[in-house]
Parts: structure tokens; sequence; C-alpha cells
């Protein structure tokens, strides 16, 4: 199998008009495509998919893996969401690597800022 790249990514929500807020106003990711329980939005490289799991009658559990949003400065890119209400889970860490701090959307699924200062050892 040869994979080309990853087309999309998906959290789930159980308010679709409180994650819309969410990610495209205090994120300010571009919509691609808008229905009424998915929405897909810009997320760098890759589609970030939106979707109410009840629609399906599936049940809602919000994700605890984390999606690492990468940005040109962490501490800068915190501050700007924390000014827009944004709590943040603990300090900025440093590895040596990079940088990352953890946030949650509305609904509880995991979101990383994160920035690679250094490259990867081999």
């Amino acid at each position: 199998m040869q994979i080309e790249q990853v087309d999309f990514v998906s959290v789930l929500t159980q308010d679709m008009a409180r994650a819309k807020q969410f990610y495209g106003r205090t994120l300010g990711l571009p919509i691609e495509t808008e229905g009424e329980n998915d929405m897909e939005f810009t997320l760098g490289q890759v589609t970030l998919d939106v979707f109410d799991p009840a629609s399906a009658g599936q049940e809602f559990a919000p994700s605890p893996a984390g999606i690492a949003i990468r940005v040109p400065d962490v501490a800068v890119a915190r501050r700007e969401l924390e000014a827009k209400g944004v709590q943040f889970d603990g300090e900025i860490v440093d590895t040596g690597v990079c940088h990352f701090a953890f946030f949650q959307d509305p609904d509880g699924n995991k979101l990383m800022l994160h920035r690679r200062y250094a490259p990867r050892e081999r």
C-alpha cells in the first residue's frame, strides 16, 4: 500500500453552532463545507471534520489524543487564544526540541499548540 497523505482528521461535537464558533471564530479556521451535522475546516495541510455523532445514532466521546497545531510561536499563539477566553491545561512545555501547550475545545477534545525548533535526531 502506498500512502499519499492524510486527507482529514475528525473530532466529535455535541453542539454544531458552538463548534463553528470555536473552530471558525476563536481559532480562525476557514470553513470548507458546512452541513446540518458535519462541518469541515481547513487546518493547515489537512481538513478538520467536526461531526455530531448523535445524527448517526452514535455516542459522543471527546478525543483525548490531541491534534498538534503547528504555529510560528507557541507563546504568542497562546496569548492570542487566552485573550479570546481559551483556557490552557498547564504551562508551555519545552522538551529541548519543541514547545507545546495543551487546551481543549468546548466539547473536551484535546488540542495542542506546537512548534519544533530543533531537528529530529536520527
